[in-house]
């Protein structure tokens, strides 16, 4: 098997295995730096044990402009004890000795076009990430970027909100890559008590328009929102949330492991029994 192939099927495998079981995929999102890369690497394989499917490992960026507060302030944080991109890329090559979770970086346009396109592609490829997730670039704007990632066999993930429009979706349903991110709201990254009310007719939407497996994300905060709205898609992605619990006890490292890796339990159980029981 090639490079590309290996790369592609981390994240069609998990896919393709979790339609087989029935199961609905989580998600899960963890700033890489916070509070330092070797915790980090710690929290990558505890959410691994306690049930995550694929885990997107953040970029930290001093503009985060699709980030709520929780998630700036992990950024701050990580920034303030020397992350960078190249220091991600040397934690996913440390990580991979380790597991063959799927790895997806969640970063800004801007460290990568600093970082070089065809430079962060073919050492992001080298080093084991499966994909990356770039929120402030419109697909109008991503051809550069997508050739480069997909030369070297990486996924670039495709974001959808309620406001795309139907040519938009359509386009995403035509060219998408191992599964579309749908943002559940209009707005940042951050924790709500409610989820959206017309949530289900956009999900419905997207799924008119594209094949590819659905993960919903921004703003769920709970196992019953997670399990809710694993109905409606292939897989719920969390982070603000998990993020919040590594804020809360990042002075105490043994601690912090154990909580997010409870928090995440809870989330796929409550994945699991919502689909199982056909609750909404």
């Amino acid at each position: 098997m090639n490079l590309k192939n290996q790369r592609t099927n981390r994240i069609t495998a998990r896919f393709s295995q979790l339609r087989q079981t029935g199961e609905k995929g989580l998600i899960t999102f963890i700033t890489a730096g916070d509070p330092d890369l070797a915790a980090t690497a710690n929290l990558v394989l505890a959410m691994e044990q306690a049930g995550a499917d694929l885990i997107e490992l953040g970029v930290p960026f001093s503009d985060p402009m699709a980030d709520g507060p929780i998630i700036q302030r992990a950024s701050e944080r990580a920034l303030r004890g020397g992350t960078s991109l190249e220091r991600i890329l040397g934690l996913v090559r440390q990580l991979r000795t380790q597991t063959e979770i799927p790895l997806v970086l969640m970063t800004y346009y801007n460290p990568v076009l600093q970082y070089g396109l065809a430079k962060f592609a073919a050492e992001a490829a080298d080093v084991g990430v499966d994909g990356v997730i770039v929120p402030d670039l419109p697909p109008e704007e991503s051809q550069e970027l997508r050739q480069e990632v997909h030369r070297r066999g990486l996924d670039l993930i495709p974001l959808v909100a309620p406001t795309s429009t139907g040519e938009r979706l359509a386009r995403v349903g035509q060219t998408a890559p191992g599964f579309i991110y749908c943002v559940s709201l209009t707005g940042v990254t951050g924790v709500r008590d409610h989820v959206p009310a017309d949530i289900e007719d956009f999900i419905k939407r997207v799924r008119s328009c594209c094949t590819q497996p659905l993960a919903i994300g921004f703003g769920i905060s709970n196992p019953a929102q997670a399990a809710r709205l694993a109905r409606l898609g292939d897989a719920v992605i969390v982070g603000s949330a998990i993020v919040r619990v590594v804020e809360q006890y990042s002075a105490d490292p043994a601690k912090m492991l154990a909580e997010v890796a409870r928090l995440v339990r809870q989330l796929k159980q409550a994945i699991r029994g919502g689909v199982e029981n056909g609750t909404l």
